[in-house]
């Protein structure tokens, strides 16, 4: 952990100058570098409402530093590059007693650090249309998704292949060995979230993917991604993602995913994941009904740690509804201001309510969400985004929950 402001510097340094290396000034390396400095300022309030909860509330404040640089590819049939993340946390607030956000990590004696930090370099080269990247990863698909819903965004350690060699078609694969959380400056070994299921006491040494997303026509996209997390699970990922046009400012959008997960080595893991989201969209505003349903002797099986698995259900505070059993729908509205002339202003607010898991198939639970967010259009605060994010959260199986995340973003760019 870098523990000093001089440290800090440092470490941003070395992340300019290792894009700077003679040897690799080639015009195309240099003229599509980009780089940008994010600042990020976090705050939020959880109140665990039920009776008997260990922890009456987590409460933190905090400011993000996430440097971002991303070099172009050297001249010549292989082109070479390289990209750098600088990430760096500062405590603004926070006790003992109010720890457990996720947004700053928690030391051995129960208090939050002054700082915390992360430098990830990563290598990548080009043929035609063909990227392969080696070291810090923040891979965004059906089998593997990194979480950016706290202060410092998680990443991985691996290796990624991406080709778009054929129009309309691309092919993604990779393997990941370790993972950095969202509140931590070091890797560690993959986790994995069984939702009822049990690992038996296997080690996870690693992850591997594989996956196509083709367009089907102009209006619908398919995608199929096979993923296996070592002793853990094994699954199969289909989505169908279908928009109909309606005429002026309207559109009907389907979203079909499934998914199949079954135990590898030590595990007992064996689901079936079905979700489906309808959203009818016309002059800014937007209505979506999404139905998702499981089924098999465990839950729904993913990355553990923050990942967000590919579900249409899940949502903010932590419920993935994705239980044993488990039968869930969603309403949501969403409300583009610009088309009342109110630019950079948007709305979100939804309910999911699930039910039909546990013994018995007693088990309850709902939530309910919604996000306001302005980003300012003109003048000195001009990109200045800020975000309000309310969530409440009920179940007859759990703690309740009611939350609140103020996030205030700017990012400056460098080159």
């Amino acid at each position: 952990m870098l523990k000093t402001p001089i440290a800090r510097g440092v470490a941003l340094a070395t992340l300019g100058a290792t894009l700077a290396i003679p040897s690799m000034a080639q015009a195309a390396f240099i003229e599509d570098t980009k780089a940008g400095l994010e600042l990020r300022n976090f705050y939020m309030n959880s109140d665990n409402r039920q009776d008997g909860a260990p922890q009456s509330k987590s409460d933190e404040w905090a400011q993000g530093f996430l440097l971002r640089i991303e070099s172009g590819f050297t001249e010549g049939p292989v082109g070479f590059g390289v990209d750098a993340l600088g990430l760096l946390g500062v405590k603004l607030d926070s006790s003992p007693d109010r720890t457990g956000t996720g947004i700053l990590p928690v030391d051995n004696d129960g208090a939050a650090p002054d700082d915390y930090s992360q430098l990830g370099l990563t290598a990548k080269a080009k043929i035609s249309k063909t990227i392969l990247k080696v070291g810090t990863l923040e891979p965004k698909n059906m089998a593997l998704a990194r979480s950016d819903s706290r202060l410092l965004p998680q990443t991985f350690k691996g290796g990624q292949i991406i080709s778009n060699e054929i129009e309309g078609l691309t092919l993604d694969a990779g393997y990941i060995k370790e993972v950095n959380q969202r509140n931590d400056s070091h890797y560690d070994d993959l986790t994995a979230s069984l939702n009822g299921a049990s690992l038996g006491g296997g080690s996870i040494d690693d992850f591997i993917f594989a996956g196509a997303t083709y367009k089907l026509m102009d209006n619908l996209t398919g995608a199929y991604y096979y993923s296996n997390l070592e002793e853990a699970y094994k699954q199969h990922s289909f989505n169908l993602i279908h928009v109909l046009p309606l005429g002026e400012k309207q559109s009907l959008k389907t979203d079909l995913r499934y998914a199949r997960s079954t135990d590898d080595g030590s595990s007992n893991v064996d689901n079936k994941a079905f979700g489906a989201m309808v959203t009818y969209s016309v002059s800014g505003h937007s209505f979506g009904l999404g139905y998702q349903e499981m089924n098999g002797d465990t839950g729904f099986a993913y990355v553990g740690g923050g990942t967000d698995p590919y579900l249409v259900n899940y949502v903010m505070i932590g419920a993935d509804f994705a239980k044993a059993d488990e039968k869930s729908w969603q309403a949501r509205y969403d409300f583009n201001f610009a088309s009342i002339g109110i630019p950079g202003l948007s709305l979100m607010t939804r309910y999911v309510s699930g039910d039909d898991f546990g013994a018995g198939g007693n088990g309850k639970e709902w939530e309910r969400n919604t996000d306001i967010t302005y980003v300012f259009q003109e003048g000195a605060l001009k990109n200045l985004g800020v975000k309000w994010r309310n969530g409440t959260y009920r179940s007859n199986n759990n703690r309740d929950v009611d939350q609140n995340r103020l996030i205030v973003s700017y990012t400056i760019p460098l080159m």
